[in-house]
């Protein structure tokens, strides 16, 4: 996740564990993630929206061709070896954080 992201999730999460001032056992971060990722309900009830998907190889090879991976041809739905992507670093995964009706997208490997 990028830096926005993190801080949103750390917004919320401070906001989360403020029910839990004068208790031992709060829930991790880890759990809380969890929750939010995979219970729709405890995700509206706290405004926040985690989405992680792997990207096809179409969205791989339209990456590569696209700054900061230009390489001077775009892949006009051509596919490019998953070998070549993969020694180019070009990301694997889509992660979409929607906070108080903000989207932020990021890309990982």
């Amino acid at each position: 996740m990028n830096n926005e992201q993190q801080q949103i999730i750390d917004e919320v999460y401070d906001k989360y564990t403020t029910k839990y001032i004068g208790y031992d056992d709060a829930p991790s971060k880890e759990l809380f993630l969890f929750e939010i990722k995979t219970n729709p309900e405890f995700s509206e009830r706290w405004g926040l929206k985690i989405e992680e998907r792997e990207l096809s190889h179409q969205e791989r090879s339209d990456i590569k061709n696209s700054p900061p991976y230009d390489y001077g041809k775009p892949a006009n739905g051509k596919l490019i070896d998953v070998r070549l992507l993969d020694s180019n670093n070009v990301p694997t995964k889509l992660i979409t954080v929607t906070y108080q009706d903000k989207t932020i997208d990021s890309y990982e490997m």
